[in-house]
């Protein structure tokens, strides 16, 4: 047993030479760029109240929360599990005259299990988080600064995936579903399975919206889906319509500033459903299982801090930008 206690435990990463001279001239590239975007760095604690971790935006990442007593003082603590809770409390309590507040970070955060098999739970986070603007042009700007960050990372081929997330939530609100059912269903269009969709539809009598369910799931394409979605999904919906109108606005602006970037649209994309609230997006390289980086919006983070604001970010993970690109 003795001989492997220089063994790190399953997910964590530790960074030596070449490796964290290489990470150090990245994070340097990046923090710089955000400063001279108007990005303000922030250092939050590695640990916090739980209750303040997994507030709004962070209600999502309990089970990823590594979790402890305080021996001082008895409440519970949380090793933060994501870096964007601990953003829009700064934001809220540190900022609160100011009308946009734009923050970024960069650190270690820690999980119970990664996000995908064979994923890290020890990430060096990075990212932006914008909050204050409840326009496209918040969402476009930190969109241009995640291909940035990518750009400055030296990731090649990089391709970028939207979504939103007020279509399924429109449909499946036709439904009241109980939490259970509404869990199944979200698995369901997660997997992209029309055969389990069309059982959950006939054991519960929903064939008529589970058809549309059905339709979301194969709204996924280049930008032409979304004239198909306006087409199959809308139907007097304003709500529907909005998002589309959203998507095709920002497909335009992009395919504008980063014509060499190719735009997948997917309709069924539940990525961070459960906080997000409108346009999310993520971005992908050839020949790699999952995102190298991803975001959305997420208005009215901040309640519980005492001021509810539109918000929207991004963030990736270091160590996987330095491994898949070419920076030096």
């Amino acid at each position: 047993m003795a001989t492997k206690r220089w063994m790190l435990p399953d997910g964590m990463e530790e960074g030596l030479p070449p490796v964290s001279w290489q990470l150090e001239r990245l994070r340097r590239r990046l923090l710089d760029h955000y400063h001279d975007a108007g990005y303000e760095l922030i250092l939050p604690p590695l640990v916090e109240h739980l209750d303040s971790l997994l507030t709004g935006s962070g209600g999502d990442l309990e089970r990823q929360t590594f979790k402890f007593a305080d021996p001082q003082g008895g409440r519970m603590l949380g090793i933060r599990a994501d870096m964007t809770p601990q953003a829009a409390r700064i934001a809220v309590r540190r900022f609160a005259e100011s009308k946009v507040v734009r923050l970024c970070y960069l650190g270690t955060v820690l999980r119970t299990s990664p996000d995908s098999p064979g994923g890290p739970r020890s990430p060096r986070q990075v990212g932006c988080e914008l909050f204050g603007e409840p326009e496209l042009s918040g969402d476009l700007e930190v969109l241009r600064l995640m291909l940035r960050t990518l750009a400055l990372a030296g990731m090649a081929d990089v391709h970028l995936d939207l979504g939103h997330v007020s279509i399924y939530r429109a449909v499946i609100g036709r439904l009241n579903l109980e939490t259970d059912d509404e869990a199944a269903l979200f698995g369901i269009l997660q997997r992209k399975s029309h055969p389990d969709l069309a059982d959950f539809g006939r054991a519960r009598g929903l064939n008529g919206v589970i058809e549309t369910l059905g339709e979301l799931m194969d709204l996924n394409g280049d930008v032409t889906v979304l004239q198909r979605a306006r087409q199959t999904l809308v139907r007097g919906d304003a709500q529907i319509g909005a998002a589309l109108d959203t998507l095709e606005a920002a497909a335009a602006n992009l395919s504008k500033e980063f014509p060499n970037v190719p735009i997948h649209v997917d309709l069924a994309e539940l990525r961070g459903l459960r906080y997000h609230t409108g346009l999310v997006f993520a971005a992908f390289v050839p020949g790699y299982g999952r995102e190298i980086a991803r975001g959305g919006r997420y208005d009215g983070v901040g309640r519980e801090f005492g001021r509810a604001l539109p918000a929207t970010g991004f963030s990736a993970d270091m160590n996987e930008l330095l491994r898949l690109g070419s920076s030096e």
